[in-house]
């Protein structure tokens, strides 16, 4: 059975704690979270205004020092001291999970490194969020961030991603988002998707549609705030004999022919035999 006693919770031990803040609505903040920042030693935020109106908003009055991509450098060493020395950490973001789009993974790495515990606060996320009412496929994601800034640098990331079958998560902000929702239908062409806008807060907001429709909608001109785009899969296309070949040619490298066949039969749904004699047309073997 899960544990979650309803009185609050003990000491807080050593370690660095993960803490997921709310992404809008401050009722999404967890018990757990209220536990954590109470106790915590030091919270790391990426914004200490912002953290501090959280912190505020709960009666809570913890020392705050900002940690994001500029001062991480400068500060880690310290928090890493102190973590040693038994120090109860708490990294939080300016919203939702730490880590996802934001500073801290070096953090985590140099702290498990040197055999600090490490403990995830799970919360709120914009993307689970997302994920969770675009009415797309969900058993396989790709969480792709934020998208490049110019368009040319976006079409070459949608290329890379386009093969991949599963949806895709993307952040964007309103003033470029008509622009890259016009790059994503160029490149992914009419594909089923969602924005999200505002996500938990008073005027949250999903519009649903094919990339070419979404681009096209006045009310994604220029809307403000970030966004969450999840694009659907596209449709599943059948593998070619050249991509046979190269598959085969790949897996030969490593298996015999007859192995090289069953893999390459498993990843692109095509016949064993079929594979297995071409296999040993491209060995030599007559």
């Amino acid at each position: 059975m899960p544990d979650y006693p309803p009185q609050r919770g003990g000491p807080l031990a050593p370690g660095l704690y993960i803490v997921s803040t709310p992404i809008g609505n401050l009722r999404d903040i967890t018990l757990r979270a209220l536990d954590v920042l109470e106790q915590a030693d030091l919270v790391l935020a990426e914004d200490t205004r912002v953290s501090g109106k959280l912190l505020s908003a709960f009666g809570l009055k913890n020392k705050l020092e900002r940690y994001d991509e500029h001062a991480a450098e400068r500060i880690r060493p310290r928090v890493l001291q102190l973590l040693a020395r038994g120090g109860r950490i708490a990294l939080v973001s300016d919203a939702g999970t730490p880590l996802i789009s934001d500073p801290g993974y070096r953090l985590v790495r140099e702290a498990t490194g040197q055999g600090a515990a490490v403990i995830p606060i799970p919360g709120a996320s914009s993307v689970m969020a997302a994920l969770a009412v675009a009415g797309l496929p969900t058993d396989r994601f790709l969480f792709a961030g934020f998208t490049p800034p110019k368009s040319a640098g976006r079409r070459t990331l949608f290329a890379e991603l386009a093969p991949i079958r599963a949806s895709l998560v993307f952040f964007e902000g309103g003033s470029r988002l008509a622009a890259s929702l016009a790059d994503m239908a160029a490149v992914f062409g009419p594909r089923e998707a969602m924005v999200g806008r505002e996500l938990t807060k008073l005027y949250e907001t999903c519009i649903r549609g094919t990339l070419d429709l979404l681009a096209a909608n006045p009310a994604l001109a220029a809307p403000k705030g970030e966004m969450v785009v999840v694009v659907g899969p596209g449709a599943e296309v059948a593998a070619t004999p050249a991509d046979a070949d190269a598959a085969l040619a790949d897996a030969l490298t490593r298996l015999g022919p007859a192995e090289a066949a069953s893999e390459v039969a498993g990843a692109l749904g095509l016949n064993r035999r079929e594979l297995y004699r071409r296999a040993l047309e491209l060995k030599g073997v007559r």
